[in-house]
């Protein structure tokens, strides 16, 4: 498994990816929260192990944004603080699971394990329906809806969505676009994709609603809720 660990404390990072890496998975680490999010939401990871007490930006804050922005990724909250409203705080704020320090390595690795094993396990709703934020996709209908009001998408539009829900929270390029949308493995060298995006965003992000699809501009685009 891929798994981004936020930790600032350079002892408690360090025997941390050792155990990680011990049980086979490979590991990014962010010693701060500001890069941690970054890469929270451009990069694809299995499990995310974050620290709660972070310089810049806390693990809350985190948490709350990958949350808003429609990520699933499994999150394990480290934190040092005992009180049980602490810990509570960071399970209604959108964490999966926690661990309180000092942990084992066995511990960790078993808590991970689990975690992974959990969102494998799905219930079948879920893996017809792709959500962000009031954004509903339900691929068994293939019906639309923000807000609970029918979007009336195209069957370009609705592709072309589907695959940005499925990577919702992070950065998608125009080369994954004309691949996984279009089935190009070449740039025609036309404006197809930004004639649909502003399509779609039209379509999503009317009637003044928050808006959810991105341009990040020299990258791609991303759906969720803004990260800036």
């Amino acid at each position: 498994m891929r798994i981004l660990l936020v930790e600032d404390q350079p002892q408690q990072a360090h025997y941390t990816e050792k155990a990680l890496r011990e049980g086979g998975h490979a590991v990014d680490v962010a010693s701060e929260g500001k890069t941690g999010l970054f890469l929270a939401t451009t990069e694809p990871y299995d499990v995310i192990v974050l620290d709660r007490m972070l310089p810049q930006v806390d693990g809350l804050t985190i948490l709350r944004t990958l949350r808003a922005s429609g990520s699933q990724v499994p999150i394990l909250l480290l934190t040092a603080l005992a009180e049980v409203d602490d810990r509570v705080e960071g399970l209604r704020a959108g964490a999966d699971d926690y661990l309180g320090k000092p942990f084992s390595s066995a511990e960790l690795l078993a808590r991970v394990d689990a975690l992974a094993r959990r969102r494998q396990a799905q219930p079948t709703e879920a893996s017809h329906q792709l959500r962000v934020g009031d954004l509903v996709l339900d691929r068994l209908s293939r019906t639309v809806r923000r807000g609970g009001r029918k979007l009336d998408l195209q069957p370009r539009e609705y592709q072309l969505l589907e695959y940005l829900m499925r990577h919702a929270g992070h950065v998608v390029t125009r080369t994954m676009l004309l691949e996984g949308v279009w089935n190009y493995h070449f740039d025609p060298g036309t404006n197809v994709i930004d004639v649909h995006i502003s399509k779609l965003r039209a379509k999503i992000d009317g009637d003044g609603q928050e808006p959810l699809l991105q341009t990040i501009r020299g990258a791609g685009y991303r759906l969720g809720n803004s990260v800036e």
